[in-house]
């Protein structure tokens, strides 16, 4: 055990508010910005939900560009089955070609009703887009309002934090290397509580029952003294023990 007086003792104690303060506001802010995430979350569903869509739409037109080609193709073909049909010779050479025609014109006819479904399509498609950049763009507004209110709650709580990382270095400056070097330990490992009163025996950090023994070398303040379970420093003060 360590050696300590009752001032270095205090400036422990001034040390765990400033660290107790400071954990608190960091838990709180980090509550905040998973608030924002979350609502950053939902725009991004609904940003990938219109772009689902809009992938959607951009798929049909390219099946509406690529039958209109189709179309075109085959009219060509039966223009020019027809040229030619005017200057065969033979029926068998007739009979081939009309066939081919015929053929060619129940494609075009299957190609023309084909387009017509995909015009109706698009009309849908395009219809269920519109709907969707409104509702994103509405999304939008509300959700970066949502996150601006958040960040206008906080700003006094940022402006506290950096208040309490100021007092706590002042504080820590005041304290031998060796003090701060424990307590730093211990509060990054125990969430940011360090030191902690002892009352009626019992340790205010894990609420144990420490040794008797060990409560009255608390009492006595002349020692760096740890709890045996929980490892955190031990103080005691007089008012709250005399309620």
């Amino acid at each position: 055990m360590a050696a300590i007086t009752k001032n270095e003792m205090d400036v422990l104690i001034r040390l765990q508010k400033a660290e107790t303060e400071t954990v608190r506001i960091l838990s709180y802010l980090e509550s905040i910005d998973k608030e924002k995430d979350a609502l950053e979350s939902k725009l991004t569903t609904f940003v990938r939900a219109l772009d689902r869509k809009k992938n959607t739409l951009d798929a049909v037109s390219k099946e509406i560009k690529d039958i209109e080609i189709e179309i075109q193709t085959t009219d060509d073909r039966i223009q020019k089955s027809n040229d030619t049909l005017r200057q065969v010779k033979t029926d068998k050479e007739y009979q081939v070609l009309q066939r081919e025609i015929d053929n060619n014109k129940k494609r075009l006819e299957t190609l023309e009703s084909e387009l017509l479904k995909k015009f109706e399509d698009k009309d849908i498609q395009e219809k269920i887009v519109q709907e969707q950049m409104v509702d994103v763009e509405q999304a939008t507004a509300k959700i970066r309002s949502d996150q601006a209110a958040i960040d206008k709650k906080c700003e006094d709580d940022r402006e506290l934090l950096e208040t309490y990382k100021l007092q706590r270095e002042d504080i820590g400056a005041s304290l031998s290397p060796e003090f701060l070097r424990v307590f730093n330990e211990i509060s990054d490992a125990s969430g940011g509580l360090a030191v902690v009163e002892v009352k009626k025996e019992v340790c205010r950090g894990c609420f144990m029952n420490i040794p008797p023994q060990l409560y009255i070398e608390v009492q006595r303040g002349k020692d760096l003294i740890l709890c045996p379970q929980c490892n955190r420093i031990l103080y005691f003060n007089d008012a709250d023990e005399a309620e």
